[in-house]
């Protein structure tokens, strides 16, 4: 069974495109002309073991918020759609990542069905040409997209760029868990995750 799905999608604001697979190694291959971004879904890769090809252009002379949206639509529909009907997942998975001072939690259910929780307290208005709120959003999206309840919380931390990353890895590792082959039906009562 092959876990992969291509990314693309157009808009007067955008043009992504690429593919991701869920059973990879870790390896990416990111451009969306905005470095933070590409380093945070770069770490988002590399801890979750998926592969990842994501080349973006956007309005970045308007500003970050298209770009940094539809990033995160076109990797939650690839999730979702790598993912298929979800059948013999772990389906949950959770983590903590720590970077130095900072240590995050995260919590995932690919329970089909969307619900954002991020909690992550950024207070710089922007790092590197992100927006700080756009780093929220991004998470929210993604959950949105993947149909995954997505549970995000900082525990700790002061500086804004060790919050963000590790929010990132967390979220990895949390993603890496639920996408899981355990094998046998799907793992809800209802019988379905779709």
């Amino acid at each position: 069974m092959t876990r992969t799905a291509t990314l693309d999608r157009r808009t007067n604001e955008t043009a992504i495109s690429g593919r991701i697979d869920l059973d990879g190694t870790g390896v990416s291959d990111v451009n969306t002309g905005l470095g933070f971004l590409d380093h945070m879904i770069a770490t988002l890769t590399k801890h979750s073991g998926f592969d990842l090809e994501l080349h973006a252009v956007g309005d970045t002379a308007v500003d970050d918020h298209h770009t940094v949206e539809d990033c995160a639509i076109v990797l939650g529909r690839g999730i979702a759609e790598a993912l298929d009907d979800r059948t013999g997942i772990r389906r949950f998975g959770y983590a903590y990542a720590a970077l130095d001072e900072s240590l995050v939690r995260s919590v995932v259910d690919l329970s089909g069905r969307p619900w954002p929780e991020i909690h992550i307290d950024l207070t710089r208005e922007q790092i590197g040409a992100v927006a700080a709120e756009n780093i929220v959003h991004f998470f929210r999206t993604l959950a949105l997209e993947g149909r995954m309840a997505l549970h995000v919380d900082l525990i700790r931390g002061d500086n804004d760029h060790h919050r963000a990353e590790a929010a990132f890895k967390a979220t990895a590792l949390a993603l890496r868990s639920a996408v899981e082959i355990t094998g046998g039906e799907t793992p809800s009562t209802k019988g379905t995750l779709t």
